[in-house]
């Protein structure tokens, strides 16, 4: 636990997120006491939803199989339209399976946690030259392309995040969707955007990994193909 440990601890060197414990942490151990869960044992999955403005904090002991839904936070403003983000300069928000690979104590807005876009997937879809990138779930309320959801919220879901990481998980999984895609709302979408390949062929592969989510509670494993699609397993 020595290297894990010590994430927290830098962590905290930072006035930010000591002022972010301070304010945010007895609510959050409430928080997880009440869906059984250990901080010390923490993991947790992020979806978000373009329409709607929803980001889903799910979260689940090491031991446990199932996640649970430990709150929702409202991106409080948007940027771009449906579809996955596929150059510099476009607005969009990108769509697809990501992970939080860079945390932010001194963010231009407040605390911010980062997505590695471009993904593989996008890398083989989008402007070879400038995908873009730079892509956060940060505070304040304004954005080109990031999930911002407040100084007040991010505050909260940046004290989880650390408290996963630092419980040993490296990577804590960020879905994006373009909005929940139940049955009916995938069909809207498909047969909105049937001559739009690019969106319907990376939404599909979405939807299976929505579907078997909500089913198991469990994460289903994502491989990033040569053509820019995916093959999605799902837990057993």
């Amino acid at each position: 636990m020595t290297n894990s440990s010590s994430f927290k601890s830098e962590q905290l060197k930072y006035p930010r997120v000591r002022d972010a414990y301070a304010e945010k942490e007895n609510g959050i151990l409430k928080l997880l006491n009440s869906k059984n869960i250990k901080s010390d044992e923490l993991e947790v999955y992020l979806r978000a939803f373009k329409f709607g403005q929803k980001i889903q904090l799910w979260g689940k002991n090491q031991s446990d199989q199932k996640f649970k839904l430990i709150k929702e936070y409202k991106v409080c403003r948007k940027s771009g339209t449906l579809g996955p983000k596929r150059k510099q300069g476009d607005l969009q928000v990108p769509e697809g399976f990501y992970y939080i690979d860079r945390y932010n104590p001194a963010s231009n807005f407040h605390l911010s946690l980062g997505i590695n876009y471009p993904n593989q997937s996008d890398l083989f879809w989008a402007d070879k030259n400038d995908p873009g990138g730079d892509i956060f779930i940060h505070g304040s309320c304004v954005t080109v392309g990031c999930l911002p959801i407040t100084d007040d919220q991010i505050k909260e879901l940046y004290i989880f995040c650390v408290e996963a990481k630092n419980n040993g998980q490296q990577q804590i999984p960020v879905h994006i969707f373009p909005a929940k895609l139940s049955d009916k709302n995938f069909e809207v979408l498909l047969s909105k955007y049937r001559d739009d390949q690019d969106k319907t062929t990376v939404w599909k592969d979405l939807k299976i990994a929505y579907d078997s989510f909500n089913k198991t509670r469990q994460i289903p494993k994502v491989t990033f193909l040569k053509n820019g699609k995916h093959l999605i397993e799902p837990k057993q």
